[in-house]
């Protein structure tokens, strides 16, 4: 089945990328046919995919890269655990207040707050996602302000030593992050560079809310982030299992759990 024409080696790498990341593995052939372009034009896109380290090229066909390299990349972060994200952000958004400074990560929980936002104003928003910083550009009633640094174009958002300095330059009311995995009180991430961005946003803001789907749970990354207990509240959807909340309960971390309503996607 044929998809619709992209315009631009961009956005048909993003789709080409997502479509490979839902099924793991495909072929060059399927992907010229879905996406009407040449072979060449595939193996071209394929190159690049390959060179950001998103997927891994063999004869014929492409497949994703293991375990924490799909997961970091905003292609499948946008499809995955999508309601209950937004559950998530249902919540969040009633934390926040007309006239508070909101810090927010690159994540895709982040950014389900962030759609949200608009009926809040006055606010002002901070945030090194370009995904957050393009849906809030045009808000009435939101001053944006975009955190430099290096663009990495695998989580779509800015890093590095400079991102980490301008997180530093400003203080927040109130910030939203999300975190790779949790489990025995802590909060991981499989990056490190992020995880130095992370840190400093937890220090720039008076209150920190951790977003959790709770695929993250009972899991563990590379990189230790910060303990639970050193955010004020984690939400957490209802699918969470019940040793999770046992392990919150154990480290004394205070959560709320975010009903997910029933539905398809």
């Amino acid at each position: 089945m044929r998809g619709p024409a992209l315009r631009g080696p961009a956005a048909r790498q993003r789709a080409i990328a997502a479509y490979v990341l839902a099924r793991r593995e495909s072929s060059a052939a399927e992907l010229a046919e879905r996406f009407t372009v040449s072979l060449m034009t595939v193996h071209r896109d394929l190159d690049e995919l390959e060179r950001q380290g998103v997927v891994r090229k063999f004869r014929g066909g492409v497949t994703a890269q293991p375990s924490g390299v799909f997961e970091a990349h905003v292609a499948y972060r946008l499809t995955a655990m999508r309601r209950e994200k937004e559950a998530l952000a249902e919540r969040a958004v009633t934390l926040i207040e007309p006239g508070m400074a909101v810090l927010l990560d690159d994540s895709t929980s982040a950014l389900a707050v962030a759609r949200r936002m608009a009926a809040i104003t006055p606010l002002t928003v901070v945030t090194n996602f370009l995904q957050t910083l393009t849906l809030l550009a045009a808000a009435r009633g939101i001053r944006l302000m975009a955190l430099g640094g290096d663009y990495d174009p695998l989580h779509s958002s800015f890093l590095g030593v400079s991102c980490v300095e301008a997180v530093q330059a400003v203080r927040a009311d109130l910030s939203f992050t999300s975190a790779s995995a949790a489990s025995a009180g802590l909060a991981y991430h499989q990056e490190q560079h992020i995880v130095s961005v992370k840190r400093a946003m937890l220090d720039s803001a008076d209150r920190n809310v951790l977003l959790l789907d709770h695929s993250k749970l009972g899991r563990t990354a590379l990189h230790r982030l910060v303990p639970l207990s050193r955010f004020d509240l984690v939400l957490v959807d209802d699918g969470a299992p019940a040793g999770a909340l046992r392990d919150f309960d154990e480290h004394q971390v205070t959560y709320q759990l975010c009903p997910v309503p029933v539905g398809e996607e």
